[in-house]
């Protein structure tokens, strides 16, 4: 196949379901050649039939979401649920290679001509096609998209659907964000040179090139702020110093905790009771709780009456905010902006547990989903997360750990055992591509 003449261009597509697919897409929308992300389920002449075929399987994600927190029902409906997606057991290593029944169904759909108006449409341009989820992938791969196929995984592990049914003849080349995740696709059946270890891909805005000037300047800070009592600073500066440099006397703000709430809108009430069980501190600007509502409105308007209720008052600029914004780009750019200044990230396992990596230390709130589960094991064992205790109490726990320094700790490990520069690896693949 002859190099095409946009070199180092490619499309990058993902799905509007959630937040995961598409924040993974984001840092490399400059790959583009119109400098964004398309989403396969909402593109512009997206065909009903196909739109109709993403939006029930959208609409069911969002309901199991929710209906998870109804007692004893969402529970038992959540787990058989859940089964279908499971991820599988590593060990002993054996051949996983088996389609599953769900995979099955997904291609019957794609060979009855879902995807296939999708993939015409990008083969006009002759240029590689990066896609965050897996589907999107086998489409290209079944309607003979005419150059490279990457796919990106998101999580720390996944499961038997991100490979296709023959996964020994695919041509798809996969960016894995883990060691397990390159592991695991070799027991599926996905030839070894179709593996690359990359890395997750994280915000170029908040890292700075390969010198990671941006991220160690937001590190000095932060490091200041998770250890008051500078128990952890004091016994490994050299490693500190060596990486950073000379830490600050002070940080200028306050301690800052970050909780983020998936696309889905679950789990928002643990953000309100982090917020009143840290009121007083927050009066007394000691520590800023920023609220993620993400694009939903009716997240935002949740917060905003629950912070009202509370005594804090629009624009939310007293301690208690609420990041949200209309469109996705929008509320990303704000996000990674408020990374910048976060000093702890609350949230559930998502993709965001590879957001450790940028030294931000992250408390697990509980996982919803297979893939969470092992996002929450990778992030126990790389050190930079710790499981919430009961929010309610969080004015005494918290604090009980800064004592201690185990946040710079933790901080400390994501940034030295994370990947940090999966964005530029990922680049660097394109460029090569043909």
């Amino acid at each position: 196949m002859p190099r095409n003449a946009s070199r180092g261009k490619a499309w990058v597509v993902a799905v509007s379901m959630g937040y995961g697919h598409q924040r993974t897409a984001f840092p490399l929308k400059d790959l583009s050649p119109e400098g964004k992300v398309i989403n396969a389920n909402d593109y512009e002449g997206i065909p009903t039939d196909d739109r109709e075929i993403w939006s029930s399987t959208s609409h069911f994600y969002e309901f199991i979401s929710r209906f998870k927190r109804v007692p004893l029902v969402g529970s038992a409906v959540f787990y058989l649920y859940n089964r279908f997606q499971r991820i599988l057991t590593f060990y002993p290593k054996r051949d996983l290679s088996r389609p599953t029944e769900t995979l099955k169904q997904a291609f019957r759909l794609i060979r009855s001509g879902w995807g296939k108006d999708l993939i015409e449409r990008l083969s006009k341009k002759n240029i590689p096609l990066v896609t965050t989820f897996f589907t999107t992938a086998f489409m290209a791969e079944e309607w003979k998209y005419p150059s490279s196929i990457y796919c990106v995984t998101a999580d720390a592990d996944i499961a038997r659907g991100w490979a296709p049914l023959d996964p020994g003849k695919t041509k798809i080349h996969y960016c894995a964000s883990t060691d397990r995740v390159f592991e695991r696709l070799k027991l599926y059946g996905v030839k070894e040179e179709n593996i690359h270890l990359t890395g997750y891909p994280l915000p170029k805005e908040n890292i700075g090139g390969a010198g990671m000037t941006i991220l160690k300047k937001d590190m000095r800070p932060r490091l200041v702020n998770l250890d008051p009592s500078g128990r952890y600073t004091s016994e490994y500066g050299p490693v500190i110093r060596e990486n950073f440099g000379k830490l600050p006397k002070s940080s200028g703000r306050p301690l800052t905790i970050m909780f983020s709430i998936g696309g889905a809108g679950a789990q928002k009430e643990i953000g309100i009771t982090i917020v009143k069980s840290l009121r007083d501190d927050i009066r007394a600007k000691k520590v800023k709780v920023i609220l993620s509502a993400g694009t939903r409105q009716e997240t935002m308007n949740y917060f905003a009456d629950e912070l009202k209720q509370l005594g804090f008052k629009e624009p939310w600029n007293d301690g208690a905010e609420i990041l949200w914004a209309i469109g996705l780009r929008d509320y990303f750019d704000k996000f990674n902006e408020a990374l910048r200044t976060t000093d702890i990230l609350w949230t559930k396992p998502s993709e965001l547990s590879f957001y450790c990596a940028l030294g931000v230390p992250i408390i697990i709130a509980p996982p919803i989903g297979s893939q969470e589960d092992f996002n929450r094991e990778w992030l126990l064992k790389v050190g930079a997360g710790m499981d919430e205790y009961d929010p309610e109490y969080a004015h005494e726990w918290l604090f009980d750990y800064l004592k201690d320094g185990w946040f710079a700790e933790a901080a400390m490990h994501g940034f030295l055992e994370a990947e940090k520069m999966g964005a530029y690896h990922i680049e660097k693949l394109i460029a090569k591509a043909k």
